[in-house]
């Protein structure tokens, strides 16, 4: 990627960043019987999370105290690790976690800073929760919906238009994921987040494509409540460990083998599972948007997708691309080529999002001008704010759409 785009003033809707809870936000509303379920424990100088007996250290410090700076791996996620550091060498002495990340006041000041206008904000303990606790789905629903309620006290579901927290729904009973829609809705949630992978509830492991989760489906679709599928703790954690010993499952540390394997394949086996289980056909109004789980995974699954359709016409009453086209958003990861996913999926279909304030994201929105190619103004409107507008059913920004020719990459440089 390289040359700088000819426009930069479309109004930013930053479909990814990110929160940091507080140290009692999975426990402050949990059910009584569940409040030895949930603890943080002392491991030397290192506190953990222990969820069911079960220790994670996927996120190294879950108490947020201290934290990476915002952007303290940007090198490495864009392909400029010279010196060959790891991500722990690289990030540098933790910092006190930004005060924008732990209250809606001080984000807006901060979004107002960044010239950000809208953001989709998503809790970040959420990524290790539904992993770590998936063999009792009782104590999962019941730590999702704590984690939702001080959510909603803490953040609201909807911050003066322009903070839009992202509540969880688990999929692991039908009834129950019907309740918690009721009760996100009741609270003003303008959009929700699911974990992209398979869940374990009544009838064992399923995909929550399954035509058992159609009253859950057909709820979201006449609510009009777009659904983002957001990278999260990946479920293929114990494939991999029979491959190599797992040494540990904090991010900092994985091996190379580990990064290669796990790749995208959660958000490409979700994606597939919802066309080929056939939701996205019997639910065509839905709004699925892929958020931080990268792009490469998209042309090949479309490769796929159109070889299996010619083998197999009767299982896909529509085309899987038609499908995918109408019904799925993607946010590539900050360095990704949009043009490639534009031209695949769509040029009204492809969000920004920065990732603040974690580590592997920007520390500032704006500098994802450096990564960019060239667009002209009607691209840049749609992808830094106006197609993150479309996934949640609001306005869009550009004034006069109609007024430039279909959108279209302009050369570097030019």
């Amino acid at each position: 990627m390289n040359g700088m785009p000819s426009f930069r003033d479309a109004p930013i809707f930053d479909a990814d960043q990110h929160m940091y809870e507080t140290a009692d936000a999975l426990t402050k509303y949990l059910p009584e019987r569940y409040r030895y379920s949930v603890q943080y424990a002392q491991f030397g100088r290192q506190t953990r999370i222990v969820i069911n007996n079960r220790v994670t250290d996927f996120i190294p410090n879950p108490t947020f105290e201290r934290v990476a700076a915002p952007g303290a791996h940007e090198r490495f996620f864009a392909g400029e690790n010279t010196e060959g550091l790891t991500l722990r060498e690289m990030q540098g002495p933790p910092i006190e976690a930004p005060a924008a990340a732990r209250n809606p006041d001080d984000r807006v000041k901060e979004l107002d800073r960044q010239g950000v206008v809208e953001v989709l904000n998503y809790p970040t303990l959420a990524s290790l929760v539904e992993h770590s606790s998936a063999e009792d789905p009782q104590l999962t629903l019941a730590i999702i919906h704590a984690l939702n309620e001080w959510m909603a006290e803490h953040w609201t579901f909807n911050y003066h238009n322009r903070i839009f927290s992202t509540p969880i729904i688990n999929l692991s009973e039908v009834d129950a994921a019907q309740r918690e829609l009721a009760y996100i809705l009741d609270n003003g949630a303008k959009v929700a987040l699911i974990k992209p992978g398979p869940v374990n509830g009544l009838h064992g492991w399923r995909s929550p494509a399954l035509p058992e989760f159609d009253p859950f489906w057909r709820d979201v679709e006449a609510a009009g409540l777009p659904i983002v599928l957001h990278a999260s703790y990946p479920p293929l954690d114990d494939y991999i460990a029979k491959w190599e010993p797992p040494h540990t499952q904090n991010f900092m540390a994985q091996s190379a083998f580990r990064w290669m394997t796990l790749g995208h394949r959660e958000i490409a086996d979700m994606i597939t599972s919802l066309i080929c289980h056939g939701t996205l056909t019997r639910f065509p109004k839905l709004r699925i948007a892929s958020v931080e789980n990268g792009s490469g995974w998209i042309f090949p699954l479309f490769n796929d997708f159109e070889e299996l359709q010619k083998k197999m016409p009767q299982n896909f009453p529509e085309h899987p691309h038609d499908v995918f086209r109408r019904n799925i958003w993607v946010s590539p990861f900050w360095e990704g080529c949009v043009a490639d996913v534009v031209d695949t999926v769509g040029w009204d279909k492809v969000m920004f999002g920065s990732d603040y304030p974690h580590p592997e994201g920007l520390a500032e929105p704006r500098k994802f001008w450096k990564y960019a190619e060239g667009m002209d103004i009607r691209r840049t409107y749609d992808f830094m704010g106006d197609n993150a507008r479309r996934f949640m059913g609001l306005p869009i920004a550009n004034p006069d759409p109609d007024a430039v020719n279909p959108p279209q990459l302009v050369a570097p440089g030019t």
